[in-house]
């Protein structure tokens, strides 16, 4: 396999992404993720982590059975119960994957797994054997392999391959190693593993050094012909290898990086934005691809370069991930197709009832503003458009204050088909707003941080709230928009409550996380 310069893209956001503090995603937000990344031509897609929960299984089955542009997989540890709930999830896919994994670096078999190398061998054997006999799809990964002995990693890799694995993963599970010891690593092994070379080698890098990236690029010029990463790098501490960095590094210095992938590269920006919303991890500006400012120009020489000769500071079009050059996309007479259109490019596949309720909304926005921008758009429907899985629902936000009296905030929700109303005093206006929801939903989370910005141009800008919350150890974040800020808070607090409920009402054990 070493020898094709195809590359698969394996997506793991739904997985290892989620795992991020504050990221969890309800069944219908994962849907619409695993909707835009079929879009965007991913080959596989990490589902979830089927036996962690209900409701990681639920989703996971849901995905399998909906999605039908790549494989599905379901991470699992290296045992029977596991594997066993894997396949009940994804056996509905087009090409069903089960992923199992264990760790093989001393420090885990001491501490974590208490277990000698040739136990450790005997569950690979046993897990990637149990798993053949429901698909051959199967993917072994030797959890914290760079730091592993080398020869026990060849040992390790070679059980799996005798036992049906088609696919073995190099996990750099704690970001540890650098590009040209593992690039070693990926030559060792296809080198001294008999049948590897026709198998799929993988890899999946955490960014704990910097490094997700450049390690996923020097395994790949090593001879690994999948990389498992997610969008905007999203992922547990660091975070992991960014498939946006990674797809377009190959494309841009193909001559270095002869390989190829089956991405949609304009599809990267609009999956980027949705991920970005879903979660409410807000992109840094100076992030590469995707970042606000990655095709920005400030300095008065760049900006005359680039008016004479766009390749004189730019190595690529804005274009070719998707970001429109011109942001002024929709307005107050364009018609349902095109309104249409954006949503789905958005992942928001909408029914007709709902669509026509969205497309209202749209056009009260349209009317209010001079102009609507695609961060418009995007922010109304995520923001606005009501999902069904929401317990709390905003009904209406007004305050009153000033710098003579004390602010007061009446808040209206809807919970749980129950109009509530509530009027309380605070220190400023948001804090009333904030004081009403709490005493209305009887949720006092604390309150980490709370940030707002702009998120279009001009003097009627609409201005973007994200807050994250945490209650008994559950972190959220949540998102609201409105030209009124105030509104927009409510929005964002609310959001989060519904998200902090779910959470706890679909808790996840912190050792079902793996690689």
């Amino acid at each position: 396999m070493g020898s094709s310069n195809m590359v698969k893209i394996f997506d793991t956001t739904l997985r290892d992404g989620e795992q991020a503090p504050g990221c969890g995603m309800t069944v219908e937000e994962k849907l619409r993720v695993a909707h835009q990344l079929e879009k965007l031509g991913v080959d596989i897609i990490e589902a979830g982590f089927p036996i962690s929960s209900e409701g990681d299984f639920q989703s996971v089955k849901i995905i399998a059975d909906t999605i039908r542009g790549c494989e599905i997989a379901g991470l699992c540890r290296a045992n029977y119960n596991d594997i066993d709930r894997g396949w009940e999830a994804v056996k509905g896919a087009e090409a069903p994957r089960i992923h199992t994994f264990i760790a093989t670096s001393d420090i885990h078999l001491k501490y974590k797994l208490k277990k000698s190398q040739d136990e450790v061998l005997e569950i690979i054997s046993g897990a990637v054997k149990h798993a053949r006999n429901y698909t051959e799809n199967v993917e072994f990964s030797c959890e914290d392999a760079t730091r592993t002995d080398l020869d026990y990693l060849c040992r390790a890799v070679e059980l799996a391959v005798r036992a049906g694995a088609n696919t073995i993963n190099i996990p750099d599970t704690v970001g540890y190693t650098v590009p040209e010891e593992f690039a070693h690593i990926i030559t060792t092994l296809l080198e001294r593993v008999p049948g590897l070379d026709d198998l799929t080698l993988s890899v999946h890098c955490h960014n704990d050094l910097g490094l997700a990236v450049a390690n996923s690029t020097a395994a790949v010029q090593a001879g690994a012909r999948q990389v498992e990463c997610t969008i905007n790098g999203l992922g547990e501490r660091a975070g992991n290898a960014s498939l946006e960095e990674i797809v377009m590094g190959l494309k841009v210095r193909n001559d270095q990086n002869p390989y190829i992938t089956r991405i949609n590269t304009e599809q990267i920006y609009p999956t980027s934005r949705l991920v970005s919303q879903i979660t409410g991890i807000n992109v840094q500006p100076n992030k590469a691809i995707v970042g606000a400012n990655a095709f920005a120009h400030e300095a008065g020489i760049h900006q005359d370069g680039v008016l004479k000769e766009r390749i004189t500071y730019e190595i690529m079009s804005p274009e070719e991930v998707g970001i429109p050059s011109n942001k002024i996309v929709l307005g107050k007479h364009s018609g349902r197709h095109a309104f249409r259109t954006r949503l789905e490019e958005y992942g928001y596949f909408l029914d007709d009832d709902a669509f026509m309720k969205a497309f209202v909304k749209f056009k009260d926005l349209a009317d209010k503003k001079k102009y609507v921008f695609d961060e418009d758009i995007e922010a109304l429907i995520s923001e606005e458009f009501v999902r069904s899985s929401d317990f709390y629902k905003v009904i209406s936000a007004n305050y009153s204050g000033g710098s003579d009296m004390r602010p007061v905030a009446t808040i209206k929700l809807l919970i749980d088909g129950e109009e509530v109303t509530v009027s309380e005093v605070g220190d400023g206006p948001v804090d009333a707003a904030y004081q009403a929801v709490s005493k209305a939903t009887g949720l006092s989370p604390t309150l980490e941080t709370y940030n707002v910005a702009s998120i279009t141009e001009g003097i009627d800008a609409q201005g973007e709230v994200t807050v994250r919350v945490e209650d008994e150890g559950a972190i959220t974040q949540g998102q609201g928009a409105n030209t009124d800020i105030v509104v927009a808070s409510v929005k964002a607090y609310v959001n989060a409550l519904n998200k902090l409920r779910w959470r706890k009402e679909h808790p996840k054990r912190a050792t079902m996380k793996g690689l």
